[in-house]
C-alpha cells in the first residue's frame, strides 16, 4: 500500500507509522497552501461564526445541537457565494427549503434549522459583513407544544425495567432534580457529599445545591462502590458519557420499552409537576430546579398544573382534610 502526502500528491516512502513517515509528511506539506475553495461562500461565513465567542460561549448541549444543523446547511448551501445572500429573492429561497425540510425532518426540525441559520446571518450582519439578515422573523412552522409531554408513572417504570443501570442512572437523577441532560451527565463524584449535590448549570451559570431523597442517595451510595472514573454517570467502559452517545443509548432504551413522544429534557417538567404534586411551592421548586420564579410559574401555570389530573385531585384531598379539620 502506498500513502501519499494529500490525494494526488507526492508518495512518502518512509514505512507508515514510523517517525520517518511523521517527519516526511510535515516536510511534504509545510509549504503546501490551504485549499481556499470555500473562501467567499456561506461555508466560509458559517466557520467563522463558529471561530467566534458568540458560538464558543454558548453551552455544550447547544453548541453540540447547532452543529448538526449547521451540518445541514451546508449540504444544501455551503457553496453558496456571500455576495448572494444580498439578493431579494433569497429570502424566499431559504423559507422554500425550510418547507421541504418540514416534509421529510417534521417542522419542529425545519425551525430549528433555520433558527440556526438565521443565528449566524444576525452574527454576520451585526459585523456589517452582510448587508442584511434574510432570515430575520421567519414565523415558526411547528405550533405544537409540550403541554402532553411529562412522563407517567407507567413510563417511568417501563424505561426502568427495561434500561441498563448505566443507562438509568442519568434519567433517574434527572427526575428526581430537574437537571437538565448535559448537566447530569458532567456530575462527578466530587459533587455528591452523601446528602445532596452541588452543581453549576451549563445555561443560566446559576449554583445550585440539592437535596437528594433517601432513594436516590441509596442509589448513588451503591454506585459509588463501584465507580471506576471520576464522573457519577459513566459507560460500561467506565468512561465519561459524551452527549451524543448518551442519547443514542437513551433512544434505543426507550424505544425497547415501547415509549414513544418523549424526551429526556421531558423529565425537567416531570420534576417540576411532581414537586407541586408533593406540595412544593414555587420558591421551593425553583431551589432545586434552578429555574427563575418566573419561569417555574409560566411553566406550572401554561404547561402542566392545568393539564395534570393528580394536582386536581391533590387540591381536593386538602380541601377534604381541611373540611374535616374544622368538623365540630
Amino acid at each position: 500500500m502506498h500513502y501519499y502526502a494529500w490525494r494526488g500528491g507526492p508518495a512518502i516512502d518512509a514505512p507508515f507509522g514510523t517517525l520517518e513517515f511523521a517527519e516526511e509528511f510535515r516536510r511534504l506539506t509545510s509549504g503546501r497552501e490551504k485549499p481556499t475553495h470555500h473562501a467567499g461562500t456561506l461555508t466560509a461565513l458559517l466557520n467563522d461564526y463558529q471561530a467566534s465567542p458568540a458560538f464558543t460561549d454558548l453551552a455544550e448541549a447547544t453548541r453540540s445541537g447547532y452543529v448538526r444543523r449547521l451540518r445541514k446547511i451546508e449540504a444544501e448551501y455551503g457553496d453558496l457565494p456571500e455576495k448572494a445572500l444580498e439578493s431579494p429573492k433569497i429570502r424566499g429561497d431559504f423559507l422554500g427549503w425550510r418547507d421541504r425540510l418540514a416534509q421529510t425532518a417534521g417542522p419542529r426540525e425545519a425551525d430549528y434549522c433555520f433558527a440556526v441559520l438565521a443565528r449566524a446571518l444576525s452574527w454576520a450582519h451585526d459585523r456589517r459583513r452582510i448587508l442584511s439578515n434574510p432570515c430575520e422573523k421567519p414565523g415558526r412552522l411547528y405550533r405544537g407544544s409540550r403541554l402532553d409531554s411529562l412522563w407517567t408513572d407507567g413510563e417511568i417504570d417501563a424505561f426502568f425495567t427495561t434500561a441498563a443501570e448505566h443507562v438509568s442512572l442519568p434519567f433517574r437523577i434527572a427526575l428526581q432534580t430537574g437537571q437538565r441532560e448535559g448537566d447530569v451527565l458532567r456530575l462527578t463524584w466530587t459533587a455528591y457529599d452523601g446528602a445532596a449535590i452541588r452543581l453549576r448549570q451549563s445555561k443560566t451559570g446559576r449554583h445550585l445545591t440539592v437535596p437528594l431523597t433517601a432513594e436516590l442517595r441509596q442509589v448513588l451510595d451503591a454506585a459509588k462502590t463501584r465507580r471506576t472514573g471520576l464522573t457519577i454517570c459513566e459507560t460500561t467502559r467506565g468512561t465519561r458519557w459524551t452527549l451524543d452517545g448518551y442519547k443514542t443509548v437513551f433512544g434505543r432504551a426507550k424505544q425497547a420499552a415501547g415509549i414513544k413522544g418523549r424526551t429526556f429534557h421531558d423529565a425537567r417538567g416531570t420534576a417540576v409537576v411532581n414537586l407541586a404534586v408533593a406540595g412544593c411551592s414555587v420558591p421551593e421548586i425553583c431551589a432545586i430546579t434552578g429555574h427563575s420564579l418566573k419561569d417555574a410559574e409560566a411553566i406550572l401555570d401554561r404547561h402542566y398544573l392545568s393539564r395534570d389530573r393528580r394536582l386536581a385531585e391533590s387540591a381536593i384531598a386538602k380541601l377534604e382534610q381541611h373540611k374535616s379539620g374544622t368538623k365540630v
